[in-house]
């Protein structure tokens, strides 16, 4: 017996698909896959419709990462006008990327007449420019002007995070027209908590608060109840910046302004939390030199990230090599020495790990200036003579007692002291110091960490030794 259209949407899984596609560990279901994937392979439009295309744009976003690179494309043109293209700007770049190349350019182009600017944006900037001239030439004259402006902004900067659709009224208007502006214009954001002020020019004036009209009467003028702008933020400025501004006022939206103090967008608080996790991550992966990498690109682009620095790591280890070249007669004589020396350069790179982390992450925030600087670095170098204290007395107690030498505690402990002191100045000093020349502390502050860790530990440790021993 064939099912019909009712019987299939009438199907008892469809209240449970629907209720939660995600397991207790927050990955997409199996049961969940295998249907979206049985329902791809037997282009059941249907399923695909009840089940995938109602998904929030990030849960989809999520389903899409999820399936096999091949099911992709194929539920997406199954989906047609139902799929949501928002839900590309929630996944990796690559598989972004891979999606919109197999994509014709017309339908990218009618799936973005019905995005958010910033969205559009966002999905817009990463294609070549044969092909983004292509997609922009299809659409609207006005909606054109509006992407190529905040196209023509750099990357990460506010201009290209922020929203064009926003609500913007001059002074004498009264807040009954403005409500009935509200009521009648369909070219709005779908959602928005503020209206600007402007004058005929565009400059902003202020805003006003949609709590403030909703309490004021419909004759009141808005130049009266209006106020001046949080903290309007210049187009020009790097995201990141612009986030902190977020979080330090609590704002939930802020006017963006070109050089002439002209209303050009609007950056709302979704956007804002993206950038905070993105540049979290970003910081993240640079601390541990590894790039932009996504979980979704090849095995040589991954590797092809990973060499620069591991190339820069393995000279810096030769550094090391080369002072323990120099005590080779030592080493000779005293065997325990080669036994020890790890210990005393892999606690300071711990060490100083530790402390470099702590300041790249005080510097990405601007919690760590110029004002406080003496004093964190004070208090660093007391955080490395203690933790020096602390482990060298207890390395010492146990290397004198394994290689039952009183002397060999000692030089252990002595230079556990001293590298232990040298890494938490390193790790507060170096990133203080790029951050100050202008290069990116997260990127380039591990490999001189780490080096000047190792030296110092093999130095210190070997140096006493042959003053000891020889």
């Amino acid at each position: 017996m064939t099912e019909t259209e009712e019987d299939i949407l009438d199907r008892p899984v469809a209240d449970e698909v629907q209720a939660d596609i995600y397991d207790d560990d927050g990955s997409i279901r199996h049961d969940f896959l295998t249907m979206v994937g049985a329902a791809i392979a037997d282009r059941d439009v249907l399923f695909l419709r009840q089940h995938v295309a109602k998904l929030h744009e990030s849960e989809l976003g999520d389903l899409i990462e999820a399936i096999q690179p091949d099911q992709r494309l194929a539920m997406i043109r199954l989906l047609g006008d139902d799929f949501d293209m928002t839900a590309l700007t929630e996944v990796d770049e690559a598989i972004r990327m891979q999606i919109v190349d197999q994509m014709p350019n017309a339908q990218i182009a009618a799936a973005i007449g019905d995005l958010d600017s910033d969205d559009a944006v966002y999905i817009l900037e990463d294609l070549d420019d044969e092909d983004r001239e292509e997609i922009l030439a299809q659409l609207p004259f006005t909606e054109r002007v509006r992407l190529r402006r905040a196209l023509d902004y750099p990357e990460s900067s506010a201009g290209r995070r922020m929203q064009t659709e926003f609500v913007a009224v001059p002074p004498f208007w009264t807040v009954g027209q403005t409500i009935d502006y509200m009521r009648d214009e369909e070219d709005l954001p779908e959602s928005f908590t503020q209206i600007f002020v402007i004058d005929p020019t565009f400059k902003l004036l202020g805003a006003v608060n949609l709590d403030s009209i909703l309490r004021t009467k419909r004759q009141v003028k808005i130049e009266t109840i209006m106020h001046e702008t949080n903290h309007p933020i210049p187009a020009e400025m790097d995201q990141e910046e612009a986030a902190q501004l977020f979080e330090q006022y609590d704002l939930l939206s802020a006017a963006v302004v070109d050089e002439n103090d002209r209303l050009v967008g609007v950056l709302t608080i979704d956007d804002v939390v993206d950038v905070i996790q993105e540049e979290a991550e970003e910081d993240l992966l640079r601390l541990g030199g590894v790039g932009d990498e996504e979980l979704s690109d090849s095995v040589f682009e991954i590797s092809r990230s990973r060499v620069p620095w591991l190339a820069v790591n393995l000279l810096t280890a030769f550094m090391a090599a080369s002072v323990i070249s120099l005590f080779e007669a030592t080493i000779e004589q005293v065997v325990a020495l080669a036994i020890l020396m790890p210990i005393v350069a892999g606690m300071g790179g711990n060490a100083g790990s530790q402390t470099m982390t702590v300041t790249v992450r005080a510097l990405a925030t601007r919690n760590l200036d110029i004002h406080n600087a003496f004093r964190v670095v004070r208090r660093e170098a007391g955080v490395g003579l203690i933790n020096g204290v602390v482990f060298g007395c207890t390395v010492g107690l146990v290397a004198g007692l394994w290689f039952q030498d009183v002397s060999i505690g000692g030089l252990i402990t002595t230079a556990m002291l001293i590298n232990m002191f040298a890494a938490a100045m390193a790790g507060i000093t170096i990133p203080m110091i790029l951050d100050r020349a202008g290069a990116d502390p997260a990127v380039s502050s591990a490999v001189f960490v780490t080096a000047i860790t190792d030296t110092t530990g093999f130095l210190s440790f070997l140096g006493l030794a042959t003053w000891w021993f020889m």
